[in-house]
């Protein structure tokens, strides 16, 4: 399957004025769990919102996805219901169209993306924000073998997967090797529009 990435172009000039917020990195890097602790820190804050991710796998109990059929997902392209979709792993991804409006209302929206996405969302939303969580190649390794997910393909695989670098260049990178609860603080401070490296 190809990775490219389609951004839904049905509009004239980049979709503002709130803040859309990437979270990308390798698989294993620990994107969902420092997700997940932010979007607890932050669930008092009516500006902040999590978008979940439409995928055509079973969802599983460390992602916050909605699960969809590939013939659902086809019809939901069809249909113009997606700002984006991509494909990686196997599996096809989408962020609903809901993303737009929160966004034209100035809130911020978070999500957990492809970094082949970044280049065409960066030209169609005025206020894009790119945060890398990585972790050393080791770390990833242990966790993907942990995590054990067979539908996602070998772990050799996915430790493999490149991106064009020079149209992913993140904002922040946030090196995911210590504690959670400190990277997660991290990532807060980044959506909140705070100091984060501290």
């Amino acid at each position: 399957m190809s990775e490219a990435p389609v951004i839904t172009e049905q509009r004239v000039g980049a979709i503002g004025p709130g803040r859309l917020i990437l979270v990308v990195g390798p698989s294993g890097a620990g994107k969902d769990t420092l997700l997940g602790l932010a979007k607890a820190a932050c669930a008092d804050d009516g500006n902040v919102v999590f978008a979940r991710r439409l995928i055509t796998r079973e969802s599983s109990a460390s992602e916050d996805n909605e699960e969809v059929s590939a013939e659902a997902f086809q019809r939901g392209i069809a249909d113009g219901d997606y700002a984006m979709h991509w494909e990686a792993h196997g599996h096809r991804y989408a962020l609903s169209r809901a993303i737009d409006d929160d966004i034209r209302a100035g809130r911020t929206v978070i999500a957990n993306v492809s970094r082949t996405v970044i280049a065409a969302t960066r030209r169609s939303y005025a206020n894009v924000v790119v945060v890398s969580i990585t972790a050393p190649p080791d770390v990833l390794a242990a966790r993907l073998a942990m995590r054990a997910r067979v539908s996602d393909g070998g772990i050799a695989q996915r430790l493999a997967r490149t991106v064009d670098e020079s149209t992913a260049t993140p904002d922040f990178t946030i090196v995911n090797s210590g504690v959670a609860d400190y990277h997660a603080r991290q990532l807060v401070r980044i959506i909140k529009g705070e100091r984060w490296d501290c």
